[in-house]
């Protein structure tokens, strides 16, 4: 099969590699849909996981039961799924509680071993749902939603009217659509790029400029800010934003040596909470059942639509302009 491998690190290629087969418990799928995450190069270069190479990257990805292993009991070949590409310990302190994502040893389809960028992918039977006839990638969506599924989870059970979410990429503008679909009044998107504002505008979404006086008249008035970029200096920013009793959300992924000041005053006076969340707790069904009610429209999010071999180049740096979510469609 020819897959994208990971043979070193800041290295990538297209390789010929040998047909994964079922194992006890496990299945094979035959992918249709592998989405491009930001994670992904941060496996290429070491930045997360084990570093263990070579590997196959790819932990968004949905497509075809190929093969059923001994074992495996109601899945057909031939059924569409998508795949949950976390690996817990099961046994550590964080997976006793229920918290899989925050496992001592966790690791995942596509970080840790291989994953989704091939023609085939070897998964464990208990790590993969059923589609229905969902679109192989819309249903891809399910791992990135999951993760924001999860980012929600602080805020649940509180009153959410107004949320702004810092970042209009892919990432941001699902978690606005995903507020949208669970009845928040008011979700703006704070973006530079016009024509990010312009999809979210489209998707019922409040587009506000960064930086404009719009901007600023809102602060201290959002019941959830949330970052979705990642950059430090908007991470810094976030809690001005935030309403008094409201949550300030540090979802984006900083570099790990940035810094910010917060004010621990402020935090008391204000009665803030201040939060983050990292990666899906095997919530895909959760979040299939939101991709359902946005509805078809949420296939904006991806812009690019590429090959095997021309997703391995925008992993070498050939990102295209403009895009969001970038999926491998094979």
């Amino acid at each position: 099969m020819k897959a994208i491998n990971f043979p070193k690190k800041d290295a990538v290629e297209v390789a010929t590699l040998a047909n994964p087969t079922a194992g006890v418990g496990e299945v094979v799928v035959r992918v249709r849909a592998s989405g491009l995450c930001h994670t992904d190069l941060d496996v290429m270069h070491a930045n997360y996981g084990t570093s263990a190479y070579p590997v196959v990257p790819g932990h968004e990805y949905a497509g075809v039961v190929a093969e059923v292993g001994s074992g495996v009991t109601g899945v057909s070949v031939g059924d569409r799924v998508v795949v949950d590409p976390n690996l817990e310990c099961g046994v550590c302190p964080a997976c006793k509680r229920g918290w899989a994502h925050l496992c001592e040893h966790l690791g995942a389809y596509g970080v840790t071993v291989n994953g989704g960028f091939a023609e085939l992918s070897v998964v464990r039977a208990d790590r993969i749902h059923p589609i229905g006839a969902m679109s192989f990638p819309i249903a891809a969506l399910a791992e990135p939603m999951g993760c924001v599924l999860n980012g929600l989870s602080p805020v649940e059970g509180r009153i959410v009217d107004r949320a702004a979410i810092f970042g209009a990429g892919p990432m941001g503008l699902l978690m606005g659509l995903a507020l949208k679909a669970r009845g928040v009044d008011e979700v703006a998107m704070i973006e530079l790029d016009t024509e990010r504002l312009a999809l979210a505008e489209a998707h019922g979404l409040a587009g506000l400029a960064a930086g404009s006086t719009e901007l600023e008249a809102g602060r201290h008035s959002f019941d959830l800010a949330v970052d979705a970029t990642g950059v430090p200096a908007v991470a810094a920013g976030l809690v001005d934003y935030v309403a008094n009793g409201g949550t300030a959300s540090f979802f984006g992924v900083c570099p790990q040596d940035a810094r910010i000041e917060i004010s621990p005053f402020e935090i008391f006076r204000r009665q803030l909470s201040l939060v983050g969340t990292h990666s899906l707790n095997h919530n895909i069904p959760a979040a299939l059942a939101v991709l359902e009610a946005i509805g078809p429209s949420v296939e904006d999010v991806i812009t690019h639509q590429l090959s095997l071999e021309e997703v391995a180049e925008v992993m070498g740096g050939h990102k295209p302009a403009g895009s969001l979510k970038i999926q491998m469609v094979l």
